[in-house]
């Protein structure tokens, strides 16, 4: 995978990087290219061992926002079906997973990260109120401010009309925001087969008292 240059993002990530109440937030916003570049034929060629085809499908999590895939009203999208939030195909996962290693990169390696850590959200709409919640309830005006740029910026890179949404929810032992004081966290990977790129947008809030034992809690945004 190829990162994108681009300064919207990086200015995005720069105000999503920032203390609020007692919590401290850390948020990377990052576009990347689904060319392969540097390992990525090394672990394409893993995944794709002992005759395995790119088209096979690859069993996924239930989804994340929402109540799962049986209760997907089709007024949010009329192409979501319960297959489809299942599984994918090992091509996909592929790309989920070298944009991980490339975001991640050099502290984690997500070869060996399995389909099931992985879903399929049932649309762009539930997935960015799911995210609008997390950063209002901890940043309230700051991110109202930001709310509209944020998603302009991921409109005009992805054409989020265009995109699958899948996310990543791995357990405690591989997971990059598994440390203790991490009270939350979100990895949502935005997918436009036609452009071929993946916007990846990323962020978890920390304790800040954990991991400043000298804050006396007065630090507000």
């Amino acid at each position: 995978m190829k990162l994108l240059e681009n300064a919207k993002f990086e200015s995005l990530t720069n105000n999503l990087s920032l203390q609020a109440r007692d919590v401290k937030i850390d948020g990377r916003i990052e576009s990347y290219s689904c060319k392969m570049a540097g390992n990525d034929k090394k672990l394409y060629k893993l995944l794709n061992q002992e005759g395995n085809s790119p088209n096979d499908l690859q069993a996924l999590s239930p989804p994340q926002t929402g109540l799962g895939s049986s209760s997907v009203s089709p007024k949010h999208n009329d192409s979501y079906t319960a297959e489809m939030a299942d599984a994918c195909s090992r091509k996909m996962l592929f790309y989920l997973i070298s944009t991980l290693n490339a975001s991640f990169q050099p502290d984690y390696d997500f070869s060996h990260a399995k389909s099931e850590e992985f879903s399929r959200e049932p649309s762009v709409q539930m997935v960015a109120e799911a995210i609008d919640g997390s950063l209002t309830g901890i940043l309230g005006d700051t991110y109202a401010q930001l709310r509209s740029q944020l998603w302009a910026a991921i409109e005009e890179e992805i054409q989020l009309s265009e995109c699958i949404v899948y996310s990543y929810h791995p357990d405690l032992s591989s997971d990059p925001y598994g440390e203790e004081g991490c009270l939350w966290s979100f990895s949502y990977f935005f997918y436009n087969k036609k452009m071929r790129r993946i916007v990846f947008f990323t962020c978890r809030g920390m304790c800040y008292s954990l991991q400043n034992p000298m804050n006396d809690g007065r630090f507000r945004v």
